[in-house]
């Protein structure tokens, strides 16, 4: 009785962190000791103009060239040798629309014990300064037009509404949220709202790096009323 009360209570806190790491604005990646993406969330997949799923497996350095090579080396030395401090790399990479962007990845080594090989929380920051606001990916004709409503419904869901909540904040009813995010989802072929929410930050109809979740400037498509279903 209480170990299965233990892992009820484990699951229901692993639940909370994945909605967490979904949601949270910066970019991060769940990274083998080895540097391949085992998780990622919306934010890193928009700097790579991606869904999280198709990240998965991909070698972060080979999404984000590092500036000194040095760097690198001294990190896999140190991983070898077990030490468990953070680590930074400054980086390069192209963002969507090919416009070059800086900053800097930062690499937790995170395991359940001391013995357990380490996976690896990926971190990164923007530099700012030096680049502006990822633009969207090119996408197919009429692929990230979006009508207002669209638009409020995922912002709504990217900020972790469900869609009781995204019902009541745009006077819809569940089933006119549903019908809208089938649409979506159709347009996009996106299989789950995770990736819907991706998507969207991908093509830029959502602004990254911005929380709470604001809806970007982008074309709007008004062929159908906001109230529709």
């Amino acid at each position: 009785m209480l170990v299965d009360l233990v892992r009820r209570e484990a699951v229901t806190w692993r639940n909370r962190a994945l909605l967490l790491f979904d949601r949270v604005a910066m970019p991060v990646a769940v990274c083998d000791v080895y540097g391949a993406v085992l998780l990622a969330n919306p934010a890193m997949a928009a700097e790579c103009g991606t869904t999280p799923g198709r990240l998965r497996g991909r070698d972060v350095l080979d999404l984000f060239s590092p500036r000194e090579a040095t760097q690198v080396e001294r990190i896999a030395e140190a991983l070898r040798l077990r030490h468990r401090s953070r680590y930074q790399v400054s980086v390069r990479w192209r963002a969507p629309g090919g416009v070059e962007r800086r900053g800097e990845l930062t690499a937790d080594p995170v395991s359940d014990s001391a013995q357990d090989t380490p996976a690896l929380l990926v971190m990164l920051r923007v530099d700012a300064a030096r680049a502006p606001s990822p633009a969207a990916p090119a996408a197919p004709a009429g692929q990230a037009r979006v009508t207002p409503m669209e638009a409020r419904i995922l912002s709504l869901l990217a900020a972790g509404a469900t869609t009781a909540r995204a019902a009541r904040e745009t006077a819809l009813t569940t089933d006119g949220v549903t019908y809208h995010l089938r649409r979506l989802s159709s347009r996009w072929g996106a299989s789950n709202r995770t990736e819907l929410v991706a998507r969207a930050y991908a093509l830029g109809v959502l602004r990254a790096g911005v929380w709470p979740p604001e809806v970007a400037d982008v074309s709007r498509d008004r062929e159908a009323p906001d109230d529709e279903a």
